[in-house]
């Protein structure tokens, strides 16, 4: 007991914060001794010289080991130690927790110009500069040189591509077979042909069928078959007809024709086959076709030619309608926005589905406040009647070539007689070649050469008038030709007594001559008897067409419906033999 009475001896300072940090442990734990924190056998050593009974004496074994502090540098340099680490460790959580207080990504929309702001904006810079600092490198993939290649390399490579024919076929060069290439020894054949043929203008059937490939007596012979069922030359161009080559009957000899087949006319089909006694035969398939009118009625609103396309007239029939009614009456007059136009047109529907606008028939005008027109296409003219039989209006004459006078007519000084003299005519300056037309409706009286006047003709007209044009350098008609206004008599030319190409236009009444601008007249054609009659009757019959009836499908006949009618599998079956 003495022993724990007794003070404390001095210790160093090391030696009591060792002894500070590790009495609650000595207190509680029991340890009789620690190796690493106490020298016991020091102190018990020196305690036993001294006559002081020692710990395990006083207290006996189940007393707890007194407190022994550290002793030695070692135990020192361990205390030092862990005081730096925990100093640093505190420091080190206290600055995170200092850093994690800090907000480096603020809103920069909030609280501009403070310092926080200023954080978020250096920030956003530091990270931007770190991105494009680490941005990747996009280099091109280095390729091989490109080859130089010379025009003569170029056509070579050209020749041998997928397109030789169209690019390469120009270079002359040609593909040999290798030693590789072996030839058959029979090559197969083809058991027939099929191939198809447009008909060209000025063509002719025999011709088409040679470039086929159609030996010489079977082209003859399927012309002659055609013959029988049309004209010749009633084939339009660009007709597609099909040629059908068959098998030759040993090689190198021609393919003999199997079958050509041809839209002849819109209502005919015709075929050439070669059938079992190998002659051939031609074949005649009628096309059913429908030839009710097409009638198109409507008002007039803001644009006749837009109002009439919406109703479903053809273009070509709305300027049929227009040119009719403008040779009758005055367009800006006649036409008002609450008028109904009404117009029929010529129409076929074949049975094979093809449709056919033809030519104006009826050109009808119905005005409120006006009384209607009426026009109807009647005679071989083609010229448009009223309902009273009175045919269109030709008013004026026709320039006879486009362009303008030169020289009037009257006195002047010839261009190669060099005197004064009359000039019978007016002179109109063209270009060699110009077609040169008629003023108005006439007869050739002459075509030929007229002394000065060169290559020349001349027409009689109505009520005593003649008309000349010379200088031509073809003529386009025969003496004795009737010849309507606006048609082709000849070209401008400078024959006779001409210094250029021009056209000389004269105009005689009664055999004398007159200033030719000086004359307008009008002609109109007249219908009587029974022509008048037959034409009122078909006007009558052409007014009971029905506006769209020409556009509704057509009925099938027997055989087509027969035809369309579902066949059953049992019906297909053959009944078993006996």
């Amino acid at each position: 007991m003495k022993w724990h009475s007794k003070a404390t001896p001095d210790i160093g300072r090391d030696q009591q914060y060792s002894i500070t940090n590790t009495r609650s442990v000595v207190a509680t734990s029991g340890y009789r001794r620690r190796d690493l924190d106490y020298a016991d056998q020091p102190v018990d050593e020196a305690r036993a010289e001294d006559g002081a009974p020692s710990p395990t004496e006083q207290h006996g074994d189940d007393a707890p080991a007194p407190f022994r502090a550290p002793v030695g540098k070692a135990a020192g340099a361990r205390a030092r130690l862990a005081q730096l680490v925990a100093t640093t460790g505190n420091l080190a959580r206290a600055g995170i927790a200092k850093v994690e207080q800090v907000d480096l990504a603020p809103d920069l929309a909030q609280n501009i110009g403070s310092p926080r702001w200023f954080r978020g904006a250096a920030t956003f810079l530091s990270l931007t500069a770190v991105a494009l600092a680490f941005w990747p490198d996009f280099s091109p993939v280095e390729a091989a040189p490109a080859v130089r290649l010379t025009d003569q390399a170029r056509d070579e490579f050209r020749s041998q591509t997928i397109q030789p024919l169209a690019l390469g076929g120009d270079t002359g060069n040609h593909m040999a077979a290798t030693a590789l290439v072996r030839p058959l020894a029979n090559a197969p054949e083809r058991p027939q042909l099929d191939t198809t043929a447009t008909f060209g203008r000025s063509d002719n059937l025999a011709r088409v069928l040679s470039r086929q490939g159609v030996g010489k007596d079977d082209a003859a012979r399927a012309t002659e078959l055609v013959a029988q069922a049309i004209e010749l030359d009633q084939i339009e161009p660009g007709t597609q007809i099909d040629v059908t080559l068959g098998r030759r009957a040993e090689p190198g000899a021609q393919r003999p024709l199997a079958e050509l087949r041809f839209r002849a006319r819109f209502d005919l089909s015709l075929a050439v086959a070669r059938g079992e006694d190998d002659n051939l035969s031609l074949i005649r398939e009628p096309i059913e076709v429908d030839e009710t009118p097409l009638r198109v009625r409507g008002t007039v609103g803001g644009s006749l030619y837009r109002s009439a396309r919406a109703a479903g007239a053809p273009a070509s029939a709305i300027q049929a309608y227009l040119k009719a009614l403008g040779d009758h009456e005055d367009l800006d007059q006649a036409l008002q926005p609450d008028d109904t136009f009404d117009m029929i047109v010529s129409y076929r529907r074949a049975a094979t589905g093809e449709r056919q606008a033809g030519k104006l028939l009826y050109a009808g005008l119905e005005r409120p406040d006006s009384k209607p027109i009426q026009l109807m296409r009647w005679g071989s003219d083609d010229q448009f009647y009223e309902a009273s039989g009175v045919g269109e209006q030709r008013g004026g004459l026709m320039a006879p070539v486009p362009g303008r006078t030169t020289s009037a007519f009257g006195m002047r000084r010839h261009p190669i007689l060099g005197y004064r003299r009359m000039h019978s005519g007016l002179d109109f300056k063209a270009g060699h070649g110009q077609p040169i037309v008629a003023v108005t409706d006439g007869r050739v009286l002459s075509a030929g050469r007229a002394g000065g006047c060169g290559n020349a003709v001349k027409l009689r007209h109505g009520g005593g008038i003649d008309t000349r044009y010379c200088h031509m350098s073809r003529i386009a008609v025969d003496r004795g030709q009737n010849v309507r206004r606006g048609q082709v008599i000849g070209y401008v030319g400078s024959t006779g007594l001409s210094t250029g190409p021009h056209l000389h236009y004269e105009m005689y009444r009664n055999g004398r001559a007159i200033d030719p601008a000086s004359v307008q007249y009008v002609t109109r054609a007249q219908l009587a008897g029974a022509e008048l009659q037959r034409f009122k009757d078909t006007l009558a019959k052409m007014k009971t067409v029905e506006p769209g009836a020409a556009l509704a499908e057509l009925e099938q006949t027997a055989t087509e419906v027969a035809a369309e009618a579902p066949v059953r599998e049992i019906d297909r079956l053959a009944l078993p033999k006996k």
